[in-house]
């Protein structure tokens, strides 16, 4: 009766289960895998917000396939502000970013071509490429003490039927950019094999440190086509606002062609809601002090995360942005032991790096967004664990 696209095991697994049963029994937990901004106590500007939705043009519908003009001005200015000129007709805005991965693969690929993925990266992309009944081929990034892309893996998974090479820039959770010698390189392959180039950009705003050599957005690229995706969701701190959008970009009649079957993609669905639109510029300005809080937060964690595992078991993989930082924990347990036990014994939730298809054990993911006191009290929970 139902779709093949969603024949997928819709069983909770054990760690679901265990927190389930722990939430159930009015546990304490200490959430070390918040991702949700609106939840982890940050300070918001309500009367701006609430003033930015506000506009009365929201009361008429008069819907624009691309997006109303002065939110993809907004849009362009946000990447002016950055050093990246984007003209306004180059965006296609959406309800989110998940949906915008939804245009691009629409777009790019028939049901049954290959999209590549890297691994490990964000968990979500099998079931947005399933949805569109296209197929995820992995591509691993290597770790040698900072992360790479491993080319010469990524050029032998492709085959006849490769449409696109996502890449996630800062990505998640491995808080990995690009540097300028893996763009040029990915660009040359993705024009030499006539793919398409995506690129999830929403942590591009969270940087620990400075690098001449990172890449933070493929908005300039011009040698390949290329999409850049993003939204006020992480760059604002406003998932609840709903929009995102797509920023197009390489050679100009590959560009042009791909903007005028975006906009029908986009005019089928007119999913980009009004008061969104019309008070993007606001809800920008007033996330820009959310993404400063978050910013500061983030890296004040990370900090502290550092010092508190030297000399322990632990070791905190390499990360240059994001919200997120890894931990290589010993192989004494496997990953749904060590985060199953941490959850059962200590009241600490933490995800499995199996979440994000690491390839070895055994690694733990945190969030780096979690409220400090919360975030301190978990991880000395994980490194007396470890310590046993």
């Amino acid at each position: 009766m139902f779709s093949s696209r969603l024949n997928w095991d819709l069983r909770p697994n054990r760690i679901s289960v265990l927190l389930e049963a722990k939430r159930r029994a009015g546990a304490r937990i200490l959430d070390l895998t918040e991702s949700n901004p609106t939840q982890a106590g940050f300070s918001y500007p309500t009367a701006e917000i609430l003033e930015a939705l506000g506009d009365a043009r929201s009361l008429r519908y008069e819907p624009s396939a691309s997006g109303a003009v002065e939110a993809r001005d907004a849009v362009a200015a946000y990447y002016a502000a950055r050093g990246a000129s984007v003209a306004a007709d180059r965006i296609v805005l959406t309800a989110s970013t998940s949906e915008a991965y939804s245009y691009v693969f629409k777009l790019l690929a028939d049901p049954g071509d290959e999209v590549l993925v890297p691994r490990p990266s964000y968990p979500l992309f099998e079931f947005l490429a399933r949805l569109e009944s296209v197929r995820t081929v992995d591509y691993p990034l290597a770790y040698d003490g900072s992360w790479r892309i491993d080319f010469t893996t990524l050029e032998a998974a492709l085959t006849p039927r490769s449409r696109v090479i996502v890449v996630v820039n800062p990505n998640n959770p491995t808080g990995s950019f690009l540097k300028t010698g893996e763009l040029e390189r990915l660009v040359a392959l993705a024009a030499g094999r006539g793919l398409a180039i995506v690129s999830d950009e929403v942590f591009s705003d969270y940087v620990f440190a400075p690098d001449l050599d990172r890449v933070t957005t493929l908005a300039c690229v011009s040698g390949a086509l290329a999409f850049c995706l993003s939204g006020l969701s992480k760059i604002a701190g406003l998932p609840q606002m709903k929009l995102g959008w797509i920023v197009t970009a390489g050679p100009p009649e590959k560009r042009v062609g791909a903007l005028a079957r975006l906009e029908l993609i986009a005019d089928t669905y007119l999913s980009a809601a009004a008061p969104a639109q019309y008070g993007a510029a606001r809800l920008m300005e007033a996330g820009s002090k959310v993404r400063d809080q978050i910013a500061a937060r983030v890296r004040r964690n990370l900090e502290w995360l550092r010092g508190a595992v030297a000399g322990s078991a632990l070791t905190v993989l390499e990360v240059e942005g994001g919200w997120y930082a890894t931990l290589e924990v010993p192989r004494t347990r496997s990953e749904e032991e060590w985060t199953l036990e941490l959850l059962d014994r200590d009241g600490v939730l933490v995800q499995p790096g199996f979440f994000y298809d690491f390839e070895t054990e055994a690694f733990l993911v945190v969030s780096l967004l979690t409220p400090p006191d919360v975030f301190c009290e978990g991880v000395g929970r994980l490194l007396a664990r470890a310590g046993e």
